[in-house]
């Protein structure tokens, strides 16, 4: 039996330990990442997330023997320079601080476009030299306008998946264009025996923050136009109820305590209207009559709307809320 080395051991004990004292479990790609880069990365994770790297081979054996069975679906995300992350944030928590971690980059000759590298077109600062000649030869229409060099227009010097070469790695340095993204490229992630792809753990924050605060708005309607009381809609529902109930009375002549003054105003608004009808006939209107008459206001009184005032969730307020207190809402609806 072949004798193994007492490192490679300990390392895989090690790992194995990691994996099963932590929640999440994520493969990373540290593949061209500056020393001096990954060591701020690695500062900023701090109390976030460990970092940990080693052999595949052993990284593989420690998802073997830990007590999570499904960590080793992540042995297939395994590509360039593997590393393991260990952490209780959630998976999308994690993603996004490690994508927020990255930086901009200089293009490195022999390395692969990400997507569609672009030269802006514009002034370059540039005088008249050998440079115009630089930028022709790698297909950038360029010229000389007003004792300076300038791109004619918007130029895709590489296109995505094309590996870029030295002359148009070294012009785009000395156009500062940067459009390399260097950083940690989270893989995979293991948490609760499920495994997420980096694709699954890219969503749109303020896309999503809309739909919660859409669903949130659609549920309270809901919940008020058919009576469903909950803490968040009692309110509202009892004002829409009141209001109806108050309107119905004024519009029945049912006199309450509420409804006296507003029907005693509408009579009076009724009866001077009759009294303008009649008052072209002599002695038709008694004194105290054609001095109200004559002193009555512009405007009648209107009774109260029929449209309920608090059925629909105000914009400003819908726009205040957080992700948080609209995720809350909704349980609050219906739970």
């Amino acid at each position: 039996m072949a004798h193994i080395a007492e490192w490679k051991k300990d390392e895989v004990r090690d790992l194995k330990d990691l994996i099963n004292s932590h929640d999440v479990i994520g493969i990373v790609d540290l593949l061209n990442i500056p020393s001096r880069q990954m060591q701020k990365m690695r500062q900023s994770l701090k109390d976030k997330a460990l970092i940990r790297m080693s052999k595949k081979n052993l990284m593989e054996l420690a998802f073997k023997e830990s007590n999570k069975e499904k960590v080793i679906e992540l042995s297939p995300f395994m590509e360039g320079q593997p590393a393991i992350v260990f952490t209780e944030l959630n998976p999308f928590r994690l993603y996004k601080i490690l994508e927020d971690s990255k930086t901009a980059a200089p293009a490195k000759a022999g390395s692969t476009a990400g997507s569609d590298i672009i030269v802006p077109a514009g002034d370059t600062g540039f005088e008249p030299g050998p440079f115009l000649g630089e930028l022709q030869q790698v297909g950038v229409p360029a010229k000389i306008d007003k004792g300076k060099i300038v791109i004619n227009k918007d130029h895709v010097i590489v296109k995505a998946g094309e590996v870029v070469s030295r002359e148009v790695a070294s012009t785009l340095t000395r156009l500062d264009i940067l459009p390399m993204e260097v950083g940690i490229d989270l893989r995979a992630v293991f948490e609760e025996e499920s495994i997420y792809t980096s694709d699954v753990l890219t969503i749109d924050e303020e896309q999503t923050l809309a739909n919660v605060r859409a669903a949130f708005t659609g549920a309270f309607n809901l919940s008020v136009n058919a009576a469903i009381p909950t803490t968040k809609t009692i309110s509202a529902i009892i004002g829409n109820a009141h209001s109806k109930a108050f309107n119905l009375g004024v519009n029945a002549a049912i006199v309450t305590d509420e409804t006296t003054d507003v029907l005693l105003a509408l009579a009076q608004s009724q009866l001077l209207a009759i009294a303008s009808a009649i008052s072209g006939s002599e002695d038709a209107l008694s004194e105290k009559v054609s001095d109200l008459l004559a002193n009555r206001p512009t405007a009648a009184v209107a009774a109260p709307s029929d449209a309920p005032k608090e059925e629909v969730v105000e914009e400003e307020e819908e726009e205040e809320a957080t992700e948080e207190e609209a995720a809350a809402g909704l349980g609050a609806l219906f739970g």
